[in-house]
């Protein structure tokens, strides 16, 4: 691995995701659903609990911030902040791909970073993150060593769920991409009946069809993150990338896909139809309360941002302000008046009930 590259793709893929063109914005399907006003609850707006259950762990609400930044110097202050605001608020957190450790054996200078955060943060729940393609195995690494690489990267920054993410697409226009599938699926369920922790199963953006979720009914899987079409579109932010670079037949495919994928909304619905049972997490174009309230009422068992927390995390920095705590609460004060105004106490109770009227 090229560490000045790696490193330098890294960042570029912060300030691509930070640039309005490469968002799907209006495409969740998010705008089509509507929540029935209950004009005479029966209870006060101070009795709303947003407390649910995540991977059998208690959490003060159904949020959490996706894995998004790591491999880069200026990661770790990012990520301090992000966790720091999860662990106060009781929200859960993703790391960002942990590729680069991972390849490292497990001791790269992420995994130290992390395993400082968490042992300052002992209540923090956060879900460790690699790509598909390196839990497949390749000439030279077996599924056994690469089991002992999950287990050890995991329990060395105290993680409770390993987050498996899937980007095909994103591979396809990187230039640097590796669209290796071959395997994976094979991979996958492997992992999954022998991993000691919970697998999340994400999407990066373009969602999942009902074929993928009917054949992921046959995996042991802990949860899956439908990360579906309306918020940050990888496949743009590579070609941004790829514009900028001189690769212009990856910029050029970019531009043909930039609408590629399932809107969030439906892979929702579908997910609570197909998958029976399972967590289901939901992101993918999430920019309120209110588009958390509906996703639950689709179906979901926790709701994700990214884009927005990343935004309001870097004001927090460059500012020393408030703006992502600011942020925080105002996500939940927006899910509770959600809840209140469809005469819901909980999240639990707002679930699935959406009947789409």
């Amino acid at each position: 691995m090229d560490i000045k590259q790696f490193e330098e793709r890294k960042r570029g893929h912060i300030r691509h995701a930070l640039l309005e063109r490469h968002q799907a914005s209006g495409l969740s399907g998010l705008e089509s659903v509507h929540l029935d006003h209950e004009a005479l609850p029966d209870f006060d707006l101070e009795e709303v609990n947003l407390s649910t259950s995540c991977l059998g762990l208690p959490l003060k609400t159904p949020f959490y911030i996706a894995g998004m930044t790591a491999g880069h110097p200026d990661a770790p202050a990012l990520n301090r902040v992000l966790a720091s605001h999860c662990h106060a608020r009781g929200w859960a957190m993703g790391v960002g791909s942990q590729r680069r450790d991972f390849e490292m054996g497990g001791m790269g200078a992420g995994v130290d970073q992390w395993s400082q955060i968490t042992g300052d943060l002992p209540e923090l729940v956060l879900f460790a993150n690699l790509g598909i393609t390196q839990i497949v195995p390749r000439e030279g690494r077996g599924f056994e060593q690469i089991l002992d690489s999950v287990q050890n990267l995991c329990e060395s920054i105290r993680a409770k769920a390993l987050v498996i993410h899937l980007n095909a697409l994103q591979e396809c226009m990187q230039p640097e991409g590796t669209p290796y599938f071959r395997g994976a699926e094979i991979a996958l369920k492997n992992l999954c009946s022998r991993l000691n922790l919970p697998v999340v199963l994400k999407e990066t953006g373009c969602g999942f069809s009902k074929s993928t979720l009917q054949r992921l009914a046959q995996i042991e899987l802990g949860a899956i993150d439908v990360s579906g079409l309306g918020g940050t579109h990888w496949g743009r932010i590579e070609g941004g990338r790829a514009e900028e670079t001189g690769h212009s037949l990856h910029a050029e495919a970019a531009k043909t896909f930039s609408t590629w994928g399932q809107p969030t909304a439906q892979v929702v619905m579908d997910a609570a139809h197909t998958l029976s049972g399972l967590e289901i997490w939901a992101s993918g174009g999430v920019r309120s309360g209110l588009d958390a309230a509906k996703l639950i009422a689709l179906g979901a068992h926790r709701v994700g941002y990214a884009k927005p927390a990343l935004e309001a995390a870097l004001r927090t920095l460059e500012k020393s302000s408030q703006d992502l705590d600011d942020w925080m609460r105002l996500q939940e004060y927006e899910l509770k008046v959600a809840l209140f105004c469809t005469g819901r106490r909980t999240p639990a109770i707002l679930k699935g009930t959406y009947n789409g009227r």
